[in-house]
């Protein structure tokens, strides 16, 4: 937690504030937005327990995995008669674009 710090210094000074730190073992976070789920794969996660309050550290590199708005999908069906699954292809590869995925649909 605090890096470049004796750590049995460290833990008895968190132990006199009262903060209690837990190592917490985990593969995968996952942070859902409006625009998408936020993935963090093999985080380093620490719960965090001081003064009535628990809060929670993860490190680690996130990815934004956009989420197809169920609309736009099936506006994209609408539009060009295709099934659904080609419907979330079309969006994915147009980044969330309905347009373009709409336009490329309709000239393949």
């Amino acid at each position: 937690m605090f890096q470049g710090m004796n750590p049995k210094l460290v833990k008895q000074a968190m132990k006199k504030m009262g903060v209690k730190e837990t190592q917490i073992e985990a593969s995968e976070v996952i942070i859902k937005t409006p625009e998408g789920e936020l993935v963090i794969r093999n985080p380093q996660v620490s719960k965090v327990d001081m003064m009535g309050q628990t809060t929670f550290q993860v490190v680690g590199e996130a990815e934004l995995i956009a989420e197809n708005n169920e609309e736009d999908i099936k506006t994209i069906m609408e539009q060009t008669d295709c099934s659904e699954e080609k419907a979330k292809e079309a969006l994915e590869k147009a980044e969330g674009d309905i347009a373009k995925a709409i336009m490329d649909l309709q000239e393949a």
